[in-house]
């Protein structure tokens, strides 16, 4: 993490703070920070902001516990705006949205990064009912069946031509792809690496 750099005259002593979903990339919020704040931030590892109605310092979530588990922190190319990542424990607005900017500002593709944490917590947390939690004991074996059965099924509908039917199985195939993969201790992040670096070749 560094802010250390942060240009403060530019905004007389105080800076705009994006914060960032750091599984997601969804814009959590919009605050403030001067130095104590940035500091406070970087130092207890969570979102603290500058309160312009307070005339304080204020942590996100202290009175409601909805806190920011800070990732890390960049400035932008001219030191004079801030990027947090971080982790949000329970919704991010005062409204109950995940985000300042509503429920739906989540890029895309950014429910696999929730899923794929879900995943890893079921894996380490075994909760008792959860067909995760299922697969994961009856082993490698049955997560490789479940693979191909879903390979296979996806397969079919492609040929069948049955749009609603290859997005239900592909949804299938991704998410016991997923599980079998945090079986090996890999994340899906590793799969998105992977097609990024052939990308860029």
């Amino acid at each position: 993490m560094s802010g250390a750099n942060a240009d403060f005259v530019k905004g007389d002593g105080l800076l705009p703070a994006i914060v960032q979903h750091a599984r997601t990339g969804e814009v959590l919020m919009l605050g403030y920070m001067d130095e104590a704040a940035l500091q406070a931030t970087q130092d207890q590892r969570f979102v603290t902001f500058f309160s312009r109605s307070k005339q304080r310092l204020w942590t996100k979530g202290e009175t409601s516990g909805h806190t920011l588990a800070v990732v890390d922190v960049r400035l932008d190319c001219d030191a004079d705006t801030i990027l947090v990542r971080a982790l949000p424990a329970g919704p991010t607005c005062h409204n109950g949205t995940s985000s300042c900017f509503g429920d739906d500002v989540a890029p895309p593709l950014a429910f696999l990064a929730e899923l794929d944490a879900l995943v890893a917590s079921r894996h380490d947390e075994r909760p008792a009912g959860s067909y995760t939690t299922k697969l994961f004991e009856e082993g490698l074996r049955r997560m490789a069946q479940k693979v191909g059965e879903e390979g296979v099924e996806t397969a079919l509908a492609v040929v069948a031509q049955d749009d609603d039917a290859l997005v239900g199985e592909a949804a299938d195939l991704v998410f016991h792809l997923m599980v079998a993969l945090r079986a090996r201790g890999i994340g899906f992040g590793a799969v998105a690496a992977k097609l990024a670096s052939r990308h860029r070749k």
